[in-house]
C-alpha cells in the first residue's frame, strides 16, 4: 500500500480537497486502484451537526454517513463509494481510545495522546486504506490522505505527529507528503511572494515532515525565478516544485498537474506499477473540461436557505454543471434565498423582493433544495406555486412542509432527545409505479433506483390520494410503498419532486439523472431527447446515451 498525505499551509481554504482529489484522479488513470481519507481535526464526532454556514454543506455516503463535502469530491472525481470511517475526526479517535480504556484494553496503564492516540490515528489509516471502494471489489493500492486545516494549529498536532512516526512504520518507499501552500501576489507591487511557503515548510520540518512536493497556489503560473527560489530555501528539487494557478474550471486540475509531471515523479519515488497504456480517463476529463468554452447559456434559480454561502449547496451546484456540461451549455445560477420571496420581505424591504421574483422569474429553471427549519419555508412554496401555475421548470430535492397543519409526519428513525445521526441517511431504494414516468425514463427505464437520503419528515400516506386527486402523482415509493419518494405533475414541462438526495451520487461524466432532466427541459430538449429513446444529439459529444450508464433495466 503506497500512502500520500496532503497537508496545506499558510491559510485553510487554499484548495487542499480538489488537489487531493485531483491526485487520485491521475492515478487512477494509470490504472491503479485509489482511495481517499479526509481527516478532520474537530472534536465533533462528524459533520451531521453542523449549520450549513458553519463547514458548508454534509455530504451523505452509501452507509448513511454524514461526512465533510470534501468527500463528495473524492468520490466525484474518483468516481468511488465511500464510508463512513473514511472521514477521520478527533471525535472518532478519542471516542474509540476511550471506549478501550472503559473496557480495561489499555490493562491500567495511563493513557496519553503519545502513545495511545497517535497509535489510534496509524491504525484507524491502515485499516481503512485497504477497505475497496470501487465496483470490483479490488483492495485499493495507493491511499491519498488529506489533513484538514493548516500546519501548526493546535487541533491538528495529534496528527503531525502520527504521521511522523507513521513514515517510518510503512517505510519511506510507500509514504510520500505533498504540502499545498499560498503564494500571494500583492496588488500593490504584482510580486509573487515566497515568504509565506517558506515558513510554512520550515514549520512542517521542525515537526518532523518533509514535503516531497509543495503544490503553489496562486493566481497566476510561477514565474521560473519564484520556483527556483521555493526550491532553493524549501530544499527541493524544483521539479519539486508545482504550480496550481487558478484555472478556469477545477476538472482542469488534474490535466495541470499531469502536464508538470508529477505521475512521473510518484511512479519514481513510490516505484508504482504505472500501466503503459493510453489513458482515457484523462482524455475525456479533456473533453468536459473544454466545454467550459461553449457560449450557450441556461439559468437556473436555486431557491434556498443558505444562498450567503455557496459551498452550503456543493453538491447542488456540482451536479447541475455535470448536467449542464452534458449539454454543452455554461451554466448560471442565480441565487435566491427563500425569505426574499414572502410578502413579509415586501412590506419590510420591497426592493429586496422585487428584486427576489425579478430574478425567479427570469430563470430557466428552477430548483428548491431541502432545508432544516420553518425560516423561509413560505418562499419555497410560492417559488414553487408560481412554477406550478406559469408552467416553469421546477425541480425539489428532499421536499418537506414545517406548518403544524402540513401533510408531513414525522419518521421513526427520528430521535429528538439526540443530535446526529436520527435522520433517514444513506442508501435506500425507490420503487418506479408506473412506466409513463419522467424520471423512470431518465434512469434508463430502470423499476428500481437507489438513491441516498437525509431527512427527519416524510408525507403522510393518509393524504396520499388527495395530492393524485389534484394532479399530483407519486410515482416512486419505497420497497414497502409506505414512504413517498417521487412527485410528478401531470401536464406540465418539468415538475418533480424526490424525497432522496440525487446529487451526492452525480459525476462529472455520469450526471445525475433528475439533474440531467431539470437542465435539459430548462433548455427546451428535454421532449427531444426523450423522442430519441433518452439519447443526445450527436453534436453533443461523447454523452450518447442516457447518463446513468451503469444502471441497468432489471
Amino acid at each position: 500500500m503506497k500512502y500520500i498525505l496532503v497537508t496545506g499551509g499558510v491559510i485553510s481554504g487554499i484548495g487542499k480537497g480538489i488537489i487531493a482529489s485531483s491526485v487520485g484522479t491521475i492515478l487512477k488513470s494509470c490504472g491503479l486502484h485509489v482511495t481517499a481519507i479526509k481527516i478532520d481535526p474537530y472534536i465533533n464526532i462528524d459533520a451531521g451537526t453542523f449549520s450549513p454556514y458553519e463547514h458548508g454543506e454534509v455530504f451523505v455516503l452509501d452507509d448513511g454517513g454524514e461526512v465533510d463535502l470534501d468527500l463528495g469530491n473524492y468520490e466525484r472525481f474518483l468516481d468511488i463509494r465511500l464510508t463512513k470511517d473514511n472521514n477521520l475526526t478527533t471525535g472518532k479517535i478519542y471516542q474509540s481510545v476511550i471506549n478501550k480504556e472503559r473496557r480495561g484494553d489499555y490493562l491500567g496503564k495511563t493513557v496519553q495522546v503519545v502513545p495511545h492516540i497517535t497509535d489510534a490515528i496509524q491504525e484507524w489509516v491502515m485499516k481503512q486504506a485497504k477497505v475497496p471502494v470501487d465496483d470490483d471489489g479490488m483492495e485499493p493500492q495507493v491511499c491519498v490522505i488529506e489533513l484538514g486545516g493548516t500546519v501548526g494549529d493546535i487541533e491538528s498536532m495529534p496528527f503531525i505527529e502520527a504521521f511522523r512516526q507513521f513514515q517510518f512504520t510503512v517505510k519511506r518507499e510507500n509514504f510520500c507528503n505533498i504540502h499545498v501552500s499560498l503564494v500571494p501576489q500583492p496588488s500593490a507591487t504584482g510580486e509573487q511572494k515566497t515568504k509565506p511557503t517558506q515558513n510554512s515548510v520550515r514549520e512542517l520540518r521542525g515537526l518532523g515532515l518533509s514535503p516531497d512536493l509543495i503544490m503553489c497556489r496562486c493566481t497566476t503560473p510561477l514565474e521560473n525565478s519564484v520556483k527556483e527560489k521555493i526550491s532553493m530555501f524549501c530544499h527541493v528539487e524544483p521539479e519539486q516544485v508545482i504550480c496550481v494557478h487558478d484555472v478556469s474550471s477545477i476538472y482542469r486540475v488534474p490535466l495541470l498537474l499531469e502536464d508538470q509531471g508529477v505521475v512521473n515523479y510518484f511512479c519514481r519515488r513510490l516505484d508504482l506499477p504505472i500501466e503503459s497504456r493510453p489513458r482515457k480517463m484523462l482524455t475525456k476529463w479533456k473533453e468536459m473540461s473544454d466545454r467550459y468554452r461553449l457560449l450557450e447559456q441556461c439559468s437556473i434559480a436555486l431557491v434556498g436557505k443558505y444562498t450567503k454561502f455557496s459551498d452550503s449547496y456543493a453538491s447542488v451546484i456540482k451536479a447541475l454543471e455535470h448536467s449542464a456540461l452534458a449539454i454543452s451549455h455554461k451554466l448560471e445560477v442565480k441565487y435566491i434565498d427563500s425569505a426574499d420571496l414572502e410578502p413579509s420581505t415586501l412590506q419590510e424591504e420591497p426592493v429586496k423582493y422585487h428584486e427576489a421574483w425579478q430574478k425567479l422569474c427570469s430563470a430557466d429553471g428552477i430548483l428548491v433544495p431541502g432545508g432544516f427549519g420553518v425560516r423561509g419555508t413560505e418562499g419555497k412554496i410560492q417559488a414553487i406555486s408560481w412554477a406550478r401555475k406559469q408552467k416553469k421548470i421546477p425541480d425539489q430535492t428532499s421536499w418537506r412542509l414545517f406548518q403544524p397543519d402540513s401533510p408531513v409526519i414525522d419518521m421513526p428513525e427520528h430521535n429528538p432527545g439526540q443530535m446526529g445521526g436520527t435522520m433517514r441517511l444513506g442508501k435506500r431504494r425507490t420503487i418506479f409505479k408506473t412506466k409513463s414516468s419522467i424520471l423512470r425514463k431518465l434512469y434508463g427505464d430502470t423499476d428500481y433506483v437507489e438513491e441516498r437520503h437525509r431527512h427527519r419528515f416524510e408525507v403522510n400516506p393518509e393524504l396520499k390520494q388527495h395530492f393524485e386527486d389534484k394532479g399530483l402523482h407519486f410515482v416512486g415509493q419505497d420497497v414497502e410503498g409506505e414512504r413517498m419518494e417521487v412527485i410528478e405533475l401531470e401536464d406540465h414541462p418539468y415538475f418533480v419532486g424526490v424525497q432522496y438526495h440525487p446529487e451526492f451520487t452525480s459525476r462529472p461524466i455520469k450526471p445525475s439523472p433528475p439533474y440531467f432532466g431539470l437542465l435539459l427541459a430548462a433548455a427546451g430538449k428535454l421532449h427531444s431527447y426523450l423522442q430519441r429513446g433518452c439519447r443526445l444529439s450527436p453534436r453533443y459529444g461523447p454523452l450518447q446515451s442516457h447518463p446513468s450508464f451503469g444502471i441497468r433495466r432489471v
